[in-house]
């Protein structure tokens, strides 16, 4: 991997003075930061080849339609699907998943069953939700302990060949904690559920595989993966996907149109109408190229280091509360705490005031700080750029905060 030094310089923002202070940009699980090679990208597209993209013989809409089907097959190399076909560009998680809510909804009736998890972010839950209403089914709820853990004897009472679909996070964006998904698509499988997996928060960090998963649907955000907002990606299996109901109607999800009926095109097309974010596709290929040009390997190793230390020096201050998982080799590089008797967000504040950027709230992860009783936390979130030293600094302004608050 390159030097700290050397990647840090990928990241123009990097160099912002906020508040008369250098930027420390620790609100990851919300968006990563965009190097250099992906904005060159965006660029380029804009620049040399932007038209609209699988319906011109012209040279410029060929061109474009390249660079964006080639920028599929990386997303599907790199979560190793069978066929580019299985990957739908969608305009990020929340997208990708309430395709499948959706066309879940008009699959299910009345008796069915839909399984979340108590720990899940709102966009796993309220489409979900909207599925069940419509199509007569329940939604039920894996609960989690004090730590955040999924019970998976519970689980396993859940299960039933009433349960249609479980909806899971990979990794929670409050706490993160990394969920044992490997057990959850086992049983589902076991009682003729498909299992989705919300992977937001596992893909920046972990280098899914689709295949030894055996999962059936797994949603990811281009805007956490070091690439641009409003662009993501939906894996679903061939004959899932087949099975599904269109998401939206319009131009390129079609074969035929006449106003007795319409019949629809193969796959991926079949859910993706209208003219898509073309440069967001292309620059989502050129941020799974920049992560591979770092190592998967290393990008997760060097996270959990920044972890690990972030963790110790937190544990030295007095009042400080650590929410999530104690065992870190089963989370990511997140970090969620409070302190007691202040409320996050005027420890957010503060930290913003030197130039320090985390997020404080509830995450869009509600029931979990309902389950603690609590208004929110402070979320502090790594990337492969954030520091030792950038740590240090963090740790200085909390205790500054709890000093002012206290």
């Amino acid at each position: 991997m390159k030097s700290i030094n050397e990647i840090r310089a990928d990241f123009p923002i990097l160099r912002r003075i906020i508040n008369h202070k250098p930027l420390i940009y620790f609100d990851n699980g919300a968006t990563s930061q965009t190097p250099m090679q992906v904005i060159e990208a965006i660029i380029a597209y804009y620049s040399y080849e932007n038209a609209n993209i699988h319906r011109g013989v012209h040279t410029l809409s060929q061109e474009a339609t390249d660079l964006y089907e080639q920028a599929r097959i990386k997303v599907q190399k790199h979560f190793n699907a069978r066929k580019s076909s299985e990957i739908l560009f969608t305009a990020g998680t929340t997208h990708s998943i309430n395709l499948v809510a959706s066309g879940y909804g008009a699959l299910m009736k009345a008796g069915d069953e839909v399984i979340v998890s108590a720990s899940e972010h709102h966009s796993n839950i309220v489409p979900w939700q909207l599925a069940c209403q419509r199509s007569g089914a329940s939604l039920k709820v894996i609960p989690m302990d004090e730590r955040g853990v999924l019970d998976l004897q519970a689980y396993e009472q859940l299960l039933s060949e009433r349960t249609k679909i479980v909806s899971v996070q990979h990794v929670s964006n409050a706490l993160g904690n990394i969920h044992p998904i490997e057990a959850i698509i086992e049983k589902a499988h076991r009682v003729g559920a498909v299992v989705l997996v919300d992977g937001a928060q596992a893909a920046p960090h972990l280098q899914p595989d689709v295949q030894a998963l055996d999962v059936d649907f797994y949603a990811v955000s281009a805007h956490k993966m070091y690439g641009p907002t409003g662009v993501g990606a939906l894996y679903g299996k061939e004959e899932l996907l087949l099975q599904l109901p269109p998401y939206q109607g319009g131009g390129e999800m079609i074969k035929e149109v006449c106003f007795e009926k319409s019949t629809y095109a193969d796959l991926p097309y079949k859910f993706e109408a209208g003219t898509p974010n073309i440069c967001g596709g292309i620059a989502f290929g050129a941020a799974i190229d920049y992560m591979h040009s770092l190592g998967m390997t290393e990008i997760a190793d060097y996270e959990h280091e920044l972890l690990v230390y972030a963790i110790e020096k937190l544990k030295t201050i007095k009042g400080i509360v650590l929410y999530g998982n104690e065992d870190l080799s089963k989370r990511t590089a997140v970090i969620s705490f409070n302190l007691k008797g202040v409320h996050p967000y005027d420890v957010g504040t503060i930290l913003d005031k030197l130039g320090i950027a985390v997020r404080t709230g509830h995450h869009c992860a509600q029931p979990i700080m309902d389950y603690y009783r609590i208004p929110g936390t402070v979320r502090a979130s790594f990337a492969v750029y954030n520091t030792f030293e950038e740590i240090d600094t963090f740790i200085e302004g909390i205790k500054k905060a709890q000093k002012m608050l206290s």
